[in-house]
């Protein structure tokens, strides 16, 4: 009957929409989190406001050279490289850890994409579900995202050496050499917490913003796609 087709599809309806709510949260995370490791201009557009020239006493060429050579290595898989600052072989290792990272991030990213792409050819293609008003995805994973978010950047502005450490001890299980030390490793001095704070501020803003896209895309959808009547919305159930 239509009664009992509805309830199953409120049912599944709550499941699927957990699943693709976290599809969307990975997507959107991942997608965020890859902006500044591919687009070397943010980090360009950094070195004036965050005043490493005089800080550090060297160029504008010599630190934009160590950190394209250290872009290189994470991302090309490239020699490692500092350019004309000077590096240890335990700030290499850690960069060696950061870049099995970076490579997870491209490959969830792409697995997501694959994810969603499926799901909107799927949308498109069948029949609008029948029934009760029905969860965004992508809007539950916008509202948890902005939530959790919330938590971390309260804990940011309160003490964020102490978000900074947890989060190297998460990922970067029971190691330390990710704590480096400026003589031996120059290249800590060219990122310093501030940098870190703005980029996880950008990483932040673009996964929020990309949920919404999302959020909306789905939304319009469902509107193109929604029965002009209860008359037709019956009629597809049968």
């Amino acid at each position: 009957s239509y009664p009992r087709k509805v309830g199953n599809h409120m049912k599944h309806n709550k499941l699927s929409a957990a699943l693709w709510a976290l599809v969307s949260a990975l997507f959107s995370l991942t997608a965020a989190v890859a902006v500044p490791i591919l687009w070397r201009g943010w980090y360009a557009w950094q070195v004036g406001p965050l005043g490493l020239e005089a800080y550090t006493g060297w160029s504008r060429e010599t630190i934009l050279g160590a950190y394209g050579a250290v872009m290189d290595f994470l991302v090309k898989g490239g020699p490692f490289s500092t350019g004309e600052l000077a590096w240890s072989e335990s700030g290499r290792a850690h960069f060696a850890d950061c870049r099995v990272l970076f490579r997870l991030d491209f490959i969830a990213l792409a697995l997501t994409a694959l994810l969603l792409l499926a799901a909107l050819i799927h949308l498109l293609r069948s029949a609008p579900p029948i029934g009760a008003r029905r969860v965004s995805p992508p809007l539950l994973a916008l509202a948890v995202t902005a939530g959790v978010f919330l938590i971390f950047g309260t804990w940011a502005v309160l003490d964020f050496e102490g978000l900074f450490t947890a989060f190297h001890h998460t990922f970067f299980p029971g190691k330390d050499n990710w704590v480096f030390d400026w003589r031996t490793d120059q290249i800590i001095l060219i990122l310093p917490e501030a940098f870190w704070a703005r980029t996880a501020a950008l990483v932040a803003g673009l996964t929020l913003a990309i949920e919404a896209l999302l959020a909306a895309l789905l939304a319009l959808i469902r509107r193109l796609r929604r029965p002009k009547s209860i008359y037709e919305d019956i009629l597809r159930s049968k």
